[in-house]
């Protein structure tokens, strides 16, 4: 069953940017919106992952959860995503942290 997916990927280099459109529309700049199976979303964000490098990437699906989606990071990002009774939040790095744990 094919469901709705958002890819907000930053400083990725070019060829994954163009992996990412022929799948999903780029709304705007480094934003990445479309509708595709769990497969194919699922092999989107394992090229994502092993091609971000420097830059920041982010998928969110649809899960049977509490807020009805889920998130999964690629890159080096100051957002921690938290496990805050069934919620996920999101949680600011502090410096010290960046430097010692760098995801």
């Amino acid at each position: 069953m094919s469901s709705m997916i958002v890819i907000p990927a930053t400083a990725v280099p070019d060829h994954l940017r163009g992996a990412l459109t022929r799948w999903l529309l780029e709304v705007t700049p480094e934003l990445y919106v479309g509708t595709v199976s769990a497969k194919v979303r699922d092999e989107l964000w394992a090229a994502d992952a092993a091609s971000t490098h420097d830059g920041i990437a982010v998928l969110a699906h649809p899960a049977d959860n509490e807020q009805g989606f889920t998130l999964r990071t690629a890159g080096t990002h100051r957002r921690e995503h938290v496990d805050f009774g069934r919620l996920t939040l999101a949680a600011f790095r502090r410096e010290s942290q960046e430097m010692a744990n760098p995801l």
